[in-house]
């Protein structure tokens, strides 16, 4: 490795001025443009720099949960002494990487991080085990998500297979067990292969839901049979034909309580030992996000009372069930993009009206609905999602964004009310409205897809309510 590479420098430097000139102008964050520039000028700017950090790279994709359980697993390794490369801001094309890394470098190229933690777009897995060759690679689960970017679900694992096949003995690769299409991945690989799971089976549905994506033998093709099956296709699962069954995890959520929308109660087993922790998270799949980002952790050698301490004081990311108090109100943002992901937020809001801190009929809701690129511009997902759900929990209900109108219709058909509706295409005009019909007392509880999430967080921000998501 060279101590000086003379382009590499070019690269930094371009990159660190497009980020400033970024900022300095509040054309945005700095997350991805300074990368595209460096790439420009040296493209393998994102390898050179990550071949200089001494604890290596650890990669982490999925549908659902990665953004999340990237921030736990870089504070548990921050937590550690780790000094953490990560791309927090959410950035996570190979133009984010890039971006992230460079700022973490000095203008020779030597890094200020130990280690290099970076979440990464689906599509943009195998670029980024090419151009990083991770140490460890977390994989979470997949789902159907923005069909016209990503394509079909079996695509996305056929890609990542190939990236997996090129990582050396040393590497390891963490799956979910209870996800076929990911648990399957890891068939003789060269690497070395650890799963986690689910155990506690009183979180069974009774039967399937329609939104189930791998719902076949993934060596036969035929149906598969659930001992327990927890969420769309996730949960434990056999082939009666061939035999194939998902396999023993080697780290566990052995017990799961919940507790609303407020918090859950996690009893987790991993080789030689347990830990129970309090997850100031609600729902299944933060349960989940946790279990990942547990195991990853105690594979990174990082010790068991750091990870119970990390997580019992955890914050969530910017829209993923982030809490927002002002003076008068307080809202909880939950970003929702495709129809499992949205199930699973709507059963979270739903059982706390069961619960009792929400009465039904009075559930206040914020929904915003946008079709541009970064969302997927395909929203027929909005028909697989369970919105049937809030037929008779839903209050006040604001729909809005480039897709309000949509949103609208499918309420409707599923048996909200429509003089329980406003459509408001406007996200600032929307929040007020919602603001100002909601009732003392009761949260807001808004709904957005990505790109009107970043919108709306925009207004909050201008409103003083929260920091600019770079800065979170």
């Amino acid at each position: 490795m060279k101590s000086f590479d003379l382009r590499l420098t070019a690269a930094i430097a371009a990159g660190k001025l497009a980020g400033f000139a970024s900022r300095s102008l509040h054309a945005g964050g700095g997350t991805n443009l300074p990368g595209s520039i460096a790439r420009r000028v040296h493209a393998t700017t994102l390898q050179d720099l990550s071949v200089r950090l001494p604890q290596g790279i650890v990669l982490i994709a999925g549908t659902n949960g990665k953004t999340t359980t990237a921030r736990m697993l870089a504070g548990l390794l921050s937590a550690s002494g780790q000094r953490v490369l990560h791309n927090r801001a959410g950035a996570n094309l190979l133009t984010g990487l890039t971006a992230t890394a460079l700022a973490g470098a000095s203008l020779t190229g030597r890094p200020a991080a130990t280690v290099g933690f970076f979440e990464t777009d689906e599509a943009a897995l195998p670029g980024a085990i090419a151009e990083t060759q991770p140490r460890l690679v977390v994989l979470h689960n997949l789902f159907r998500d923005q069909l016209d970017r990503y394509g079909e679900v079996d695509t996305i694992a056929r890609n990542w297979r190939g990236a997996l096949e090129t990582l050396p003995a040393s590497a390891t690769v963490l799956l979910n067990a209870d996800d076929p299409a990911v648990a399957d991945l890891g068939a003789d690989l060269t690497c070395r292969v650890c799963f986690y799971g689910l155990e506690d089976t009183r979180h069974a549905d009774a039967t399937a839901r329609h939104a189930a994506d791998s719902q076949f033998c993934r060596r036969c093709g035929a149906p598969y049979q659930y001992r327990a099956l927890f969420y769309a296709h996730i949960g434990q699962y056999a082939c009666p034909v061939c035999g194939h069954q998902r396999p023993t995890p080697d780290y566990r959520l052995a017990r799961l309580d919940l507790q609303g929308t407020m918090a859950s109660r996690l009893f987790l087993t991993y080789p030689g030992g347990a830990l129970e922790l309090q997850l100031p998270l609600p729902g299944r799949y933060n349960a989940l996000n946790a279990l990942a980002a547990t195991a990853a952790a105690l594979l990174l050698d990082v010790s068991p009372a750091v990870v119970r301490g990390t997580l019992e004081q955890f914050s969530a990311a910017f829209g993923r069930l982030e809490r927002v108090q002002t003076e008068h109100h307080s809202l909880f943002l939950a970003l929702i993009k495709n129809p499992v992901g949205a199930s699973e937020t709507l059963r979270m809001l739903v059982g706390d009206t069961a619960d009792g801190s929400v009465s039904a009929g009075q559930l206040a809701l914020l929904i915003i609905i946008n079709d541009r690129h970064a969302d997927g511009t395909d929203v027929s997902w909005l028909w697989d999602a369970e919105f049937e759900s809030l037929a008779d929990r839903a209050g006040q209900v604001v729909v809005s964004g480039t897709r309000a109108s949509d949103m609208a219709v499918r309420l409707k058909y599923a048996g909200v009310m429509p003089e329980r509706m406003i459509v408001e295409p406007d996200v600032v005009a929307a929040l007020d409205l919602a603001l100002a019909r909601l009732a003392p007392g009761l949260t807001l509880y808004v709904l957005p897809t990505y790109t009107a999430m970043l919108a709306l967080r925009a207004e909050l921000a201008r409103r003083g309510w929260v920091r600019p998501f770079w800065q979170d």
